[in-house]
């Protein structure tokens, strides 16, 4: 390769190519070689240059001589190899090895160039010579590296386009050592070009660090100044206290003109736990799921949405609210947001404000157990399609509270199916659970219960035995990761303080997705259906628990069992080792969409449910919680509780004393034992024992 194409590769590379870096230093080797030779002869009045100069090989020899001991010294020590534009400007421990081991390979050399060409030399000859050659090349390739450390540094300024780096123009606040050792940081960003310092103290006036100047800021005038004559983008803070002393006043002045803060990290002390808390936060779900993600074909879902009032209830939550992120996607015409939940509705309506401004939205407090207020709502903003997320999720809870699960699950769902049907709704798509296969808990018999409601009245619309028009879709997934109050969140808590992580039981299993895994598939659920049908998704391979939990303790740096404990705690009320197999060849059938299955449920007869549905409603909004569970189980037969305080239920059945189901949907009487249950606290309502 040429010189010329060499200087060409480095410019366009934006470095000092390594072989021209080795070629320099044995061309200075080569020269200083000849020189320290020279000085030689100089300062020894007993040595004389025409002893040798009469031989015509000798200056060609001696060129030969320090190029050879110059290129085997740097290779040796690596000297050739270093990112010049990172290099400081002093001279390294390496750079004066690598001139030492040079000087005595030079005495090496000379020795053996004398020895076999007969030329008569002496020792002291030999170690002159080096020792001023030493002299010499330390002097020159310490000014070599200096030029070229320059140069280096220059070019990669020079050679990297304008149009093509948008450079912030900042200025660092501080004088101090932190302010400059984040200016040698910065100085080769491709972010930031930094032009200087900024300070308030008027006793920096006159100075300047690394070579550039420090900019005194007195008050916004001052600032303003300096902004318009350096075009200024940004100030750079080296450390958190000038940064908070500063949010009163100089911070403040810099909002107002537009002018972007920085703060530098910087060397602190820190911890095991805090290290922690930073590598769980950045696990991500699709890390832990092991499988690609599930995507769905936007275009088909768009052609359902666009142009539509969308109404979705639950929209705070973690499932509605990311099917309001990607409804907002879709074009659609207006989309009305409902929950109870204040601050978390807020969160969301500021989300929208902020990244979908053009969107038509609303956001409206409300709860799906009030029948008027759902009317209203209805009524005026007459929606087409609606997603129906609203529902209390989580087993221990719902197990304890079995009422509230009733009225928001079963009540709740039946109140916004009736008010679709009246109005004259599309589409209502109902958000259920595995949880609702063979129920082991209250919360999944609540949703199966709002599925067979839902079903039932789809189906009865189909049959012209109800007047209406709305299409009934139900969705049922697994656990979705990431959730309000899910396995990760827990985890990830337990990680960051060092743990231990708890799990339940060493062999529970279950099935997960993602939040937009499971929304994506919801919508795309509801742009297939046509008719009345209950939609499983294929969540891929079961997953225990306890793999996930160590899971994530090695994506956290830990090592399990070791750096984190794992604990294992006994299931809580209503939870079972093993969730149904929701997508199976059995018991359901395949869809033109992959990953997406139809159910095959047992069928309910709208007319027949109508009275056991109110009456478990209605025992619910008393605030029975024994009395409403029994009528749970008559509505929902494949109900059975597991680690529960009413497995007792069950076992009257099992015991062939159940009660009968006309028995079970009329209004108990006052002297019923069942009530005696719920004077008593809920744990020791195992203890009694009763018959009917």
């Amino acid at each position: 390769m040429s010189v010329k194409n060499l200087l060409l590769n480095t410019y366009q590379a934006r470095y000092v190519n390594r072989k021209i870096v080795l070629l320099t230093d044995v061309l200075v080797g080569a020269a200083c070689m000849l020189l320290g030779s020279a000085l030689y002869f100089y300062l020894d009045p007993s040595a004389s240059w025409s002893q040798f100069l009469h031989i015509k090989w000798i200056l060609p020899a001696l060129l030969f001589v320090g190029a050879v001991t110059t290129f085997v010294s740097s290779l040796i020590f690596s000297t050739y190899k270093q990112i010049l534009r990172h290099s400081s400007f002093v001279v390294s421990y390496r750079l004066l090895a690598m001139a030492l081991c040079n000087a005595l390979l030079v005495i090496v050399a000379m020795a053996l160039l004398f020895a076999i060409t007969g030329i008569p030399y002496s020792m002291r000859m030999l170690i002159f010579t080096a020792i001023t050659f030493f002299v010499c090349f330390v002097l020159s390739i310490s000014f070599v590296r200096f030029v070229m450390i320059w140069f280096a540094r220059h070019l990669t300024r020079i050679t990297v386009p304008e149009n093509h780096i948008n450079k912030q123009v900042v200025l660092i606040y501080g004088v101090n050592s932190a302010a400059e050792g984040i200016f040698q940081m910065l100085r080769n960003s491709r972010e930031f070009q930094v032009v200087g310092f900024c300070t308030q103290e008027s006793a920096n006036n006159q100075f300047r660090l690394s070579d550039l100047k420090i900019y005194i800021i007195h008050n916004k005038s001052d600032l303003v100044k300096i902004v318009r004559q350096k075009h200024i983008q940004g100030i750079v803070f080296s450390n958190r206290y000038d940064f908070l002393a500063e949010r009163e006043s100089f911070i403040a002045d810099c909002q107002s003109l537009g002018l972007s803060t920085y703060l530098c990290s910087q060397i602190s002390a820190t911890s095991v736990n805090e290290i922690a808390r930073d590598s769980v936060r950045r696990i991500r779900i699709e890390d832990l799921l092991m499988r690609d993600v599930i995507t769905h074909n936007h275009q088909s879902v768009r052609k359902v949405y666009q142009g539509k009032t969308v109404l979705v209830t639950g929209a705070a939550g973690s499932i509605g609210s990311e099917l309001v992120k990607q409804i907002a996607t879709y074009g659609v015409k207006q989309l009305v947001l409902l929950d109870n939940a204040e601050s978390p509705l807020h969160e969301v309506r500021l989300y929208l404000n902020e990244y979908f401004p053009n969107l038509q939205f609303v956001p409206l407090i409300a709860d799906v157990r009030q029948r008027n207020r759902i009317d209203v709502i209805f009524d005026h903003y007459k929606p087409q399609i609606v997603l129906h997320a609203a529902a209390y999720k989580h087993v221990p809870l719902m197990e304890e509270n079995p009422c509230e699960a009733i009225t928001v699950n079963a009540e709740g769902t039946r109140n916004i199916a009736d008010a679709c049907v009246a109005y004259n709704v599309d589409t209502m798509v109902m958000v259920s659970t595995d949880k609702a296969v063979n129920p082991t808990n209250v919360m999944g018999a609540t949703k199966r219960a709002a599925e067979i409601y839902v079903q039932s009245l789809g189906k009865a619309i189909e049959e012209g035995k109800i007047k209406g028009k709305t299409t009934f879709i139900t969705t049922r997934f697994g656990n979705v990761l990431g959730s309000q109050g899910s396995v990760i969140h827990l985890f990830r808590e337990q990680i960051a303080k060092g743990g231990p992580v708890t799990v339940t039981h060493p062999d529970i299993v279950r099935f997960f997705m993602s939040i937009p895994e499971a929304c994506s598939l919801v919508l795309q659920a509801s742009s297939l259906g046509n008719r009345t049908e209950i939609f499983v998704f294929d969540m891929g391979e079961e997953h225990k628990i306890v793999d996930l939990a160590r899971r994530m303790i090695r994506l956290a740096g830990f090592e399990p069992d070791k750096d984190i404990k794992i604990t294992f705690t006994g299931l809580r009320p209503g939870e079972k080792i093993y969730e149904e197999v929701l997508a199976t060849d059995e018991s359901t059938v395949k869809t033109d969409l992959p990953k997406v299955r139809i159910a095959l449920v047992r069928p309910a007869d709208y007319t027949q449910i109508l009275q056991p549905y109110e009456a478990l409603c209605a025992k619910a909004r008393e605030v029975k919680p024994m009395d409403a569970v029994t009528l749970l189980k008559a509505f929902v037969p494949e109900y059975k509780s597991t680690n529960s305080a009413y497995a007792i239920l069950d076992k009257h059945y099992d015991a062939g004393k159940g009660i009968p189901t006309r028995v079970a949907f009329e209004t108990f009487s006052s002297h019923n034992p069942i009530e005696a249950c719920e004077t008593m606290p809920f744990n020791q309502v195992t203890t009694i024992d009763y018959k009917i």
